[in-house]
């Protein structure tokens, strides 16, 4: 006697096509929100009235500057978040030193569990005023997400693909490399481009250690009482987050394997 498997009820997805939907529907949505925000902003800037001090907070090349300055800490800090997070995941999900895993979690994990503001702080009584304190504060408490997705995604390839990779004989390099790595990308990407959108919003506050960015502007507005200056600042650390995380978006989807 033979037995067929059931066909799935008709109009039924697969988790696979809801989350592509899904997916589709945050392309759309990103750029809409960036869109209506920005258009916001601009009616803001040509409507309200300036005084000397809004004009002089808002002054295009001192936003300008600060934009600058904004980027570059979130940049290098995301790069080193990387740097560090991928290699030190793959190592901790070799069987040599899995058992290294907890406790390297727990330490990283602290990095989230301080405030932004009271880690900002310890590192500038440590290592003082700068840009590169700010870069290294904002490494600590955003490797979390990149080191746990990493893995994740590798503790999430199948055993038994690994295991014929091995027995075709493959090495561990290759098998990492050819395997295991591709298989865990989409994971992976999703690491990073949570610790790219926690880096925008933690970089509007490294202003108070002399590294520059937007939080400048906010802080003025909210210091001098001029509630167009913050709400611009806002707007413009929003957008910001919103163009980067359409973008890693893009580059979740589009940099994933074929066939995952």
């Amino acid at each position: 006697m033979t037995t067929t498997a059931a066909a799935p009820p008709a109009g039924s997805r697969t988790p696979g096509t809801a989350g592509a939907i899904r997916e589709r529907i945050g392309l759309i949505i990103t750029p809409v929100m960036l869109v209506i925000l920005a258009f916001t902003t601009s009616i803001v800037w040509i409507y309200s009235d300036f005084d000397r001090t809004t004009a002089d907070i808002l002054e295009p090349e001192k936003l300008i500057n600060q934009f600058q300055s904004h980027i570059n800490v979130t940049f290098w800090s995301t790069l080193l978040v990387i740097l560090i997070a991928i290699p030190l995941g793959i190592l901790l999900t070799r069987p040599a030193y899995r058992r290294f895993a907890g406790p390297v979690l727990s330490v990283a994990n602290s990095g989230q569990a301080i405030p932004a503001y009271g880690l900002i702080i310890i590192f500038f009584t440590w290592l003082g005023r700068g840009a590169v304190t700010a870069v290294i504060a904002l490494t600590v408490f955003a490797i979390l997400p990149v080191l746990r997705n990493t893995m994740v995604g590798l503790d999430q390839v199948d055993t038994a693909t690994v295991e014929a990779a091995r027995g075709m004989g493959m090495s561990k390099r290759q098998t990492l490399l050819g395997i295991e790595l591709p298989l865990s990308v989409p994971v992976i990407l999703a690491g990073v481009r949570t610790a790219l959108v926690i880096n925008v919003g933690m970089a509007a506050l490294v202003f108070l250690i002399g590294a520059g960015g937007l939080g400048e502007t906010i802080n003025s507005g909210l210091k001098l009482q001029r509630n167009t200056a913050i709400f611009v600042g806002a707007a413009l650390v929003a957008m910001l987050a919103l163009v980067i995380d359409f973008l890693a978006a893009l580059a979740e989807r589009y940099l994933r394997p074929k066939g995952i």
